[in-house]
């Protein structure tokens, strides 16, 4: 596996952690992949849910909690470290500006177009900016925006296909399409990143239902750079979630793993269980909104609140959460240790460009 540069900070290991809220990654998994030479990267949505003991509202609590994580994260390694921001918190500004000031390495920006995320540096910033889309048409319009905007393009694109956890950036009928399959977005992704070779390298990483070596070694021959994986570190010792929504990875299988509607609007791939059917039935209605965590979240129109059944989950309290997963979530066994999940890798990596 080949190093590449984000910005001026070489990824020894082409292997980005996924971000994963709320409360799945933060200083503990972040850390841990940082020090075996990917990037660890902590998921800043809803993190003040986490901090209930500092002083002041919601708001607050995020800032307080993000700086917190990345200083955490800081003292158990000299790796990467990038923090996940979705476009669509409504605490978006205050989650760039606490990173930068912070000088985290790295910020990765989806669920959304992240269109001004330049004007947030200032001189003397040394975080480096990378957009996640699920479209070339995306990908080149964020390089157009930005070098218009702000004289600046970024320092990679991260690709996220419909095999992805999560939100989803596809319409249902696309998820299960082929012409939408992160085989066919890479190249088109490295054609438009092409264009602006000669002012930038623009290195483009495959993500999404990511989760063998054999899977790292055929994206990197369609021309991506590295590969962001989520799924796979969850049922880690260093992952920072409660061992009750690790055995959730553990113990479920290929038909466990669905399709749902999110309360923001969009797909997302959950596994299956008692929560997710209460909703189903009318059960999970939110009576307020303490947080108003997502821009276009209406908790009167909502069938439940998502960031509270995120974090329960989290928590270890699957009944009233659940966990999202990506298409191949299911496929692990047992809960070991992030140095082993790459070791194994780093494996069948090589052993699958052997057999090519």
């Amino acid at each position: 596996m080949k190093s590449f540069f984000i910005g001026k900070y070489e990824i020894k290991l082409p292997i980005i952690q996924g971000g994963m809220g709320v409360g799945v990654s933060l200083n503990g998994l972040a850390s841990a992949v940082a020090n075996e030479g990917g990037i660890g990267v902590i998921s800043a949505a809803g993190i003040g849910l986490l901090y209930p003991q500092f002083k002041g509202n919601y708001v607050d609590r995020c800032i307080f909690g993000l700086q917190e994580e990345i200083r955490k994260a800081r003292e158990k390694t000299r790796g990467v470290i990038g923090v996940n921001i979705m476009v669509a918190l409504s605490n978006f500004s205050d989650m760039v500006r606490t990173s930068i000031s912070e000088k985290v390495d790295v910020i990765f920006a989806g669920a959304g177009l992240p269109l001004d995320l330049p004007s947030y540096l200032g001189k003397e910033s040394k975080t480096s900016l990378v957009p996640i889309v699920s479209s070339a048409r995306a990908a080149k319009l964020i390089c157009e925006k930005w070098s218009a905007n702000h004289g600046y393009l970024p320092d990679a694109i991260v690709v996220e296909g419909p095999k992805a956890g999560g939100h989803l950036g596809f319409k249902k009928d696309q998820i299960e399409d082929e012409n939408f399959s992160l085989e066919h977005l890479i190249p088109e992704v490295v054609k438009v990143t092409r264009a602006y070779a000669d002012r930038k390298n623009i290195p483009v990483v495959a993500a999404g239902g990511i989760s063998t070596g054999q899977d790292i070694a055929r994206f990197l021959g369609l021309g991506a750079a590295g590969v962001q994986m989520g799924s796979i570190f969850v049922p880690t010792n260093e992952c920072d979630a409660a061992e009750e929504f690790k055995k959730v990875y553990v113990d479920s299988d290929e038909k466990d793993v669905r399709i749902i509607q999110s309360p923001v609007g969009m797909p997302g791939r959950a596994f299956d269980g008692e929560f997710i059917r209460n909703v189903a039935e009318g059960r999970e209605k939110p009576r307020s909104c303490p947080f108003h965590c997502i821009k276009t979240c209406d908790y009167t129109k909502s069938p439940y609140c998502i960031i509270k059944a995120l974090y329960n989950a989290a928590k270890g309290n699957l009944k009233k959460g659940y966990a999202f997963a990506g298409k191949n979530a299911y496929m692990t066994d047992r809960i070991t240790s992030v140095k082993e999940v790459i070791e194994k890798l780093k494996t069948d990596f090589f052993l699958s460009k052997s057999v090519f």
